[in-house]
Formats: C-alpha cells, sequence, structure tokens
C-alpha cells in the first residue's frame, strides 16, 4: 500500500463520541510483529521468581493496523504477564503515535504467561527507592521495546492488505481450562484453589467447574485468503514457571505452530476472562505437559477454522468508553509503603504492595478504556486485568446474536476483578483485588454499552 493511499484510506471518517462506523468499507490491514524477550538478569512476573537465566523460546508483540474505518484502529497482543497503569497508557499511546490514531484507539492486551516481564512503572519507581529489591521493570529496555514497537508500525503501513472478508468459528478444547476455585465449604467459602499446576490429585479430581470451553477465532480474508487470525481462549496461559527460563508457554508454542503452517496469515493469541481458571486439573506441572497442553490448543485452533465461512465485511465500527473504577480502602497507603520497605519480608511480599500502591495513586485519576471492534455479527471486545470468566460469559449473554470474542489482560492495573457475588466467598483472587465488589457493576455496565 502506497503512503497516499494510506493517507487517503486512514482519513475516511473521524471519530465522534462513543463510536465510529463505517458502511461498506474500504479496508487494509497492516500486521506487524516485533521481539519484547527481556535480557538475561532481568525480573520475570514482578520480581518475586526468579529472573532471567536462559530463553526457551522469544516473546514477541503480535497485532495490526486497520485503516478504512475512521481513524486507524490498532490491535495488539503482548507475551508478558501485564502492563498496568502508566505502562499500559506509554504502549497505547507509543503505537498509536507511529500508526496516526489516538490511543482511544489502541487495544494493547497481555496474554499473560509468568516466565515474562511484568510491567508497572509506577511501582518501579516505589521499589527503586528500596537498593535491596529487585526492579520490577528495567526503563531501558522497556523504552527500547516501545521503540521497537513504533518502527514496526511505521513500517508495516507501507505493506498493508487489502480485508474484503471476516469470518468466526469455535472449537472445543480439549483437557486445559478448569476452574480454580473448586474447594469450598457449605456457606461456598473458598477453602482451596487448583492452580496453573495442581498435585492434589483430590482438588485435580473435581469437576471442572465453571469456565468457556470454547476457542474462538476470527480471521480476515483478503478475498478467500487468510491474511490474519484472532484466536481467543480462557485459561491463565502457564504449564511451569519459576526456572528463569523465558518462554512463551503453552498457547505461545501452539500460536507458533500455526504460525509456521500457515505463514501468509498472521497469528495472534489473546487471553480471555481467566483470573479464575486455569490448567490445573489437567497440569501436574511437568515439562512434558507443556507440549501436551500446547498441542490440545493447537488443535483447537485448527477445528475453529474449519467452520468459518468468510463473508463481505459490510459494516465495521469501533466503540471505546471510559470507566473509573473505584479503590478498596484498606490497606493504607502508609500500610503499603510500610510493606515495601520492610526488608524483613520476601520480595512479593514488598513488590506486590509496590503494584497496589501504584493502582491507590493511579484510580481516582485516570480511566481505564474498554474496547471493541464489530464486523458484521462478530464483535472484538478487549477488557482490562484479570477478569473472572463470568464477565465473558455475560458479555455473550447480553448479546447472543454475536459471535462475541473476549480479550482480557488489557490495563492490569486493578489486578484481579472478580464478580461481586465472589467477594463474600474469600480465595487468594478476592485477597488480592485491589478493586471493591462495587466495580462489578461498572465494568459490567462499561461491557454492556460497548455491545449495545
Amino acid at each position: 500500500m502506497k503512503r497516499r493511499d494510506f493517507l487517503h484510506v486512514s482519513a475516511g471518517l473521524t471519530l465522534g463520541g462513543l463510536a465510529s462506523a463505517s458502511e461498506k468499507p474500504d479496508l487494509y490491514l497492516a500486521a506487524f510483529r516485533f521481539d519484547v524477550t527481556p535480557p538475561v538478569g532481568h525480573s520475570l512476573c514482578g520480581g518475586w521468581i526468579k529472573p532471567v537465566e536462559a530463553v526457551d523460546d522469544l516473546l514477541e508483540a503480535i497485532g495490526f493496523v486497520l485503516l478504512g474505518a475512521g481513524q486507524p484502529i490498532v490491535i495488539c497482543t503482548v507475551d508478558w504477564t501485564g502492563l498496568l497503569n502508566d505502562a499500559h497508557v506509554a504502549w497505547r499511546s507509543a503505537l498509536a503515535e507511529a500508526a496516526g490514531t489516538t490511543p482511544q484507539r489502541v487495544a494493547v492486551q497481555c496474554v499473560h504467561q509468568h516466565n515474562a516481564p511484568f510491567a508497572c512503572l509506577d511501582a518501579q519507581k516505589f521499589v527503586a527507592k528500596h537498593a535491596d529489591l529487585p526492579h520490577i521493570v528495567d526503563l531501558d529496555f522497556f523504552k527500547t521495546c516501545l521503540d521497537r514497537g513504533r518502527t514496526a508500525v511505521r513500517e508495516c503501513l507501507t505493506k498493508a492488505r487489502r480485508v474484503t472478508h471476516v469470518a468466526s468459528g469455535q472449537a472445543k478444547v480439549d483437557r486445559v481450562a478448569a476452574n480454580r476455585r473448586v474447594q469450598r465449604d457449605e456457606k461456598k467459602n473458598v477453602l482451596a484453589m487448583r492452580g496453573s499446576s495442581c498435585n492434589n490429585a483430590a482438588l485435580r479430581d473435581r469437576p471442572e467447574g465453571l469456565i468457556d470451553p470454547w476457542l474462538k477465532t476470527v480471521t480476515f480474508f483478503d478475498k478467500d485468503t487468510p491474511i490474519a487470525a484472532c484466536h481467543y481462549y480462557a485459561t491463565h496461559p502457564m504449564s511451569y514457571y519459576g526456572d528463569g527460563r523465558v518462554s512463551s508457554d503453552f498457547v505461545g508454542l501452539a500460536r507458533k505452530q500455526r504460525q509456521k503452517e500457515v505463514p501468509g496469515c498472521h497469528r495472534l493469541y489473546f487471553t480471555g476472562c481467566a483470573g479464575d481458571v486455569a490448567a490445573g486439573k489437567y497440569n501436574d506441572g511437568s515439562p512434558p505437559m507443556r507440549a501436551v497442553l500446547a498441542k490440545r490448543i493447537h488443535d483447537a485452533m485448527v477445528e475453529s477454522e474449519k467452520a468459518q465461512k468468510p463473508e463481505p465485511i459490510g459494516s465495521i465500527q469501533w466503540a471505546d468508553t471510559p470507566v473509573v473504577l473505584p479503590t478498596r480502602a484498606e490497606p493504607t497507603v502508609r500500610d503499603l509503603e510500610m510493606l515495601i520497605g520492610n526488608g524483613k519480608l520476601k520480595t512479593v511480599g514488598r513488590n506486590l504492595p509496590a503494584y497496589r500502591l501504584a493502582w491507590r495513586e493511579r484510580s481516582t485519576k485516570s480511566p481505564i478504556v474498554l474496547s471493541a471492534l464489530s464486523m458484521n455479527a462478530i464483535t472484538l471486545l478487549h477488557l482490562p486485568a484479570e477478569c473472572f470468566v463470568e464477565y465473558q460469559l455475560r458479555a455473550q449473554a447480553a448479546q447472543p446474536k454475536r459471535f462475541v470474542a473476549t480479550a482480557a489482560y488489557g490495563d492490569g492495573g486493578p489486578w484481579y476483578l472478580p464478580t461481586a457475588e465472589e467477594y463474600p466467598c474469600g480465595g487468594y483472587e478476592v485477597g488480592v483485588a485491589f478493586c471493591p465488589p462495587e466495580a462489578d457493576a461498572m465494568l459490567t455496565k462499561g461491557i454492556k454499552t460497548l455491545l449495545n
């Protein structure tokens, strides 16, 4: 695509209010990817597991710029644990600048592997005051990734391909996801959780619990040629971690395998609302299970594409809405500062309060941006943080005639986002949620606003 054509297409419609829509659009898709693998010695998962010692497979940021539906739209997925607060804003702003659009029309979601960076610039400022704490994110490395992103986006714009059709499909995933909050008493209080891996036979024998069993795929076509495919599935994406060996883990390996099989089709993988969903029922944490889980995800990707029937794109709409989520009153700022400075605590006991303090200082100052891209009867929904799977299921129930594919792990500032009903039940996720139960109604309202 020549630059003059890009300027003509991207000037199409202006953003007005909540949504920008186009009927029978003249669309182009420009695909990009760039390396975000941390260097040896860099912190992983916020600094409370072993730092980088080796790299088993590279981490990537993968995305595309959609041209022709008003100002350019950017969608990107990153092989990191999370991007929180100002770090998330910095990514959206950098990609927007390179694409010639606004940050509101940029969605950046993390896949949430744990042998990966967990970036919060605000929390980094707090831990940097204490020489005995490992960094949360190396600022030079963070800047390098932003520079790579700007370059990748600018370069991809000259190679944009026409988009004429879109298709959706889904397939059930065999023995991967299961609910984590499975052992409860008669009052539904959570007594034990089943994590990403589990060696407790009694917990593994419990039922799957509430999940979304479907892996969803949305593919963009130039006539009958697939040029980009977005895969969505709701589970924590870790087989094992904490060994200092960087990996995109089983979902990343599945994505990479599918990319090799159909090299002309640009592959993106998004983790759905998986705050209370992981692979522990089917995963004992042994290294061989990574390949087993990867094959199960890969097989579902293949099956989901078999059911696709490309149809001409008759309409396209981008919508975004801000949501200001509250923060819990406790612990206080003073309490958090004391925890961060307490050298007797383990790193997790100090870095986690730094993330919480960053959210306390941000929550009322700047909103979280929810967004959605809708084409024909398909909607790609972008949500923040570690939402419980109920939010994804609610979104689908709110528009049962639409194919709603949900990506969570956008702005990770709030940490976990349980449903209001789950707060009285306790458990790990509720204990480390930065928002009170009232956040449920606010987030749900934002989701329904986008879908309507």
